[in-house]
C-alpha cells in the first residue's frame, strides 16, 4: 500500500465571498479599473492600420472600442493590476466616515 496524504491547503475552508453591500463594492470596483484599463489600452491602436489582407477595415475600426472594454474585462477578471482593490478599499473607508 502506499502512503497518501492530504495536503493541508487542501482541507482549508474556501474563502467566502463578498455578499450583500461588499460584493457590490467589489463590483464596481473592477468595473473601474476595466474601465481605467481600456482607456490606457486605447492609445495602443488608435495609430493601427485595418487595411490590408488581414485587417478588419472599418468594421474593425468601428469594433475597437468593443474590444478594448472586453480585454480590460478579461484582465480584471484574471487578477487585474490591483487597482479593484486600493479603489475598494477606499470606498469601504469611505462608507465607515458617513454618519
Amino acid at each position: 500500500m502506499s502512503d497518501l496524504s492530504v495536503s493541508a491547503d487542501l482541507l482549508r475552508a474556501a474563502p467566502s465571498q463578498p455578499s450583500g453591500a461588499a460584493a457590490k463594492v467589489r463590483e464596481t470596483a473592477e468595473a473601474f479599473e476595466a474601465s481605467f484599463l481600456a482607456q490606457m489600452l486605447k492609445p495602443m491602436f488608435e495609430g493601427l492600420k485595418t487595411d490590408g489582407p488581414f485587417g478588419g477595415g472599418q468594421a474593425e475600426a468601428t469594433w475597437r472600442g468593443f474590444m478594448l472594454d472586453e480585454m480590460a474585462k478579461k484582465t480584471v477578471a484574471a487578477g487585474g493590476i490591483g487597482l479593484a482593490d486600493t479603489v475598494m478599499a477606499e470606498m469601504l473607508k469611505m462608507q465607515e466616515q458617513r454618519p
